[in-house]
């Protein structure tokens, strides 16, 4: 479970444009009205493109509106230079309807320092992942205990969890391209616990129903009598496969439940909407628990016990409902980010201060956490903020001394990779071609250091000489 600096550039980035969904809700994170005033006060080339990009591609609803864009971040391999990851064959069909927006997304990154604006977010970030990560982690263990999988899935492929505070709160949104599972969730007042395994156990559980896809062809006269439910999504009535893998799904969640009555109205509600199938996968699913093979070598069995003339003889019976259930999120404000005191809320006022232009009282901010006798990674943030500034007035010499200083007084990692990079640009500028290698390679060389130091770094040391503008 992390954030992701490419997604936070997107949606930035239509935020700027004009993304506005649930802005005003007690939900929304109250981070991403501050990035949006921050990047206004810009007056910026790249968002007036932007806008007119954006105006062009609006789509019925908001929440398509996001979409899309998740969609096309999700793709995209990052900073500074956001290429897309996939083959053009490969490519979702909502994301080549968005063909032209990578180099609008570069120029703003670069233009609206995204870089710095996503490395200030990271205490709002840190707060939401705590508050979801315990109840994330037990439920995905829980995923994997059932299904007896020793690891997280296949070899090669992902799932990954991002946490997103610029888009509308309550949502979840899940993706699948190629080898990699996304979930992306936003603001709500409850962690999205449930959703987030469904997606995990499809996971888990699509490459099985692929792998078997022969023997589960049994199974398909009774799945086309879920043809006529309401209910049912034309996405699962049109894809046996999806259909069925969906129905097994919503099986172990059945057997995960607690207490009988709670199984049984599950059990119902499924079968009402159209997973035909989902109740003979439970049934199933309880000799599958007296087993001791995983579910990687008992999915046959459980798919060849199935009585076909027993589940339609059931089938006759159901009466299907009108339409789906759909959960409603909580609308309430999310637990508030912690609060600064002292030299480490001097140097929150520094940086926003920073963050405007604001120089001058930005030098006096963090001069006085120096003065204020704080801890060295504290005192070398100051040093590092004074350095930038130093750099922005055009005072190479002193700049370099301040980045020197940084780096003696135990900067934490991302603060140490960044006072790296910029020597590193310092001696490009100053025509040391071998001093400047040397920085890149030590802003590299840092464990943890962010995607975007990491790019720029191996960028200067591409170039045969790398003046900063």
């Amino acid at each position: 479970m992390d954030g992701s600096e490419t997604l936070f550039t997107v949606l930035a980035a239509i935020n700027a444009a004009g993304y506005d969904a649930d802005l005003d809700s007690t939900a929304t994170a109250p981070i991403r009205k501050q990035i949006r005033e921050v990047i206004a006060a810009k007056h910026l080339d790249s968002v007036e493109a932007l806008k007119k990009f954006y105006e062009a591609h609006k789509q019925a609803n908001s929440d398509a509106e996001l979409s899309q864009y998740i969609s096309f971040a999700l793709t995209l391999d990052g900073p500074p230079g956001f290429e897309s990851r996939l083959k053009p064959e490969e490519m979702p069909h909502d994301v080549r309807k968005l063909e032209g927006l990578n180099p609008l997304i570069a120029r703003f990154y670069q233009d609206a320092n995204i870089a710095e604006l996503w490395k200030r977010s990271q205490n709002a970030y840190s707060t939401m992942i705590a508050v979801n990560h315990g109840g994330v982690a037990k439920a995905l263990l829980e995923a994997n205990a059932y299904l007896r999988n020793p690891t997280s899935g296949f070899y090669g492929r992902r799932f990954q969890i991002y946490v997103d505070l610029l888009g509308a709160p309550n949502q979840i949104q899940t993706r699948s391209y190629k080898d990699d599972y996304f979930v992306v969730v936003t603001p709500s007042a409850e962690p999205q616990i449930e959703e987030i395994r469904h997606a995990y156990l499809h996971y888990l559980l699509d490459p099985l129903a692929l792998r078997h896809i022969e023997q589960l062809s049994r199974l398909r006269p009774l799945a086309e009598l879920a043809a006529p439910a309401p209910a049912l999504d034309d996405a699962y009535k049109n894809d046996f496969l999806l259909f069925a893998t969906e129905c097994l799904i919503k099986a172990v969640e059945i057997r995960l439940a607690h207490g009988q009555e709670n199984r049984q109205a599950l059990a119902s509600r499924d079968l009402s909407e159209g997973f035909v199938l989902t109740p003979a996968f439970a049934d199933g699913l309880q000799g599958y628990e007296k087993a001791v093979e995983s579910m990687r070598f008992y999915f046959v069995d459980l798919v060849g016990q199935i009585d076909l003339a027993a589940e339609d003889k059931r089938l006759e019976r159901v009466q299907f409902a009108k339409a789906a259930t759909v959960k409603k999120a909580k609308h309430v404000q999310p637990p508030p980010e912690p609060q600064l005191t002292g030299p480490a809320k001097t140097l929150q006022e520094a940086e926003e201060l920073y963050t405007k232009r604001d120089l001058g009282n930005a030098r006096k901010s963090y001069l006085r956490v120096l003065e204020q006798g704080s801890a060295a990674e504290l005192h070398a943030k100051a040093y590092y903020g004074l350095a930038r500034i130093a750099a922005l007035e055009k005072n190479p010499e002193l700049a370099e001394k301040l980045f020197q200083k940084t780096l003696e007084v135990s900067p934490d990692k991302e603060t140490m990779s960044w006072a790296y990079l910029y020597l590193g640009r310092l001696a490009d500028a100053a025509g040391d071609r071998e001093q400047a290698e040397k920085n890149y390679r030590s802003a590299l060389a840092v464990e943890g250091a962010p995607a975007s130091v990491k790019s720029a770094a191996e960028k200067g040391l591409a170039q045969p000489f790398h003046k900063d503008k």
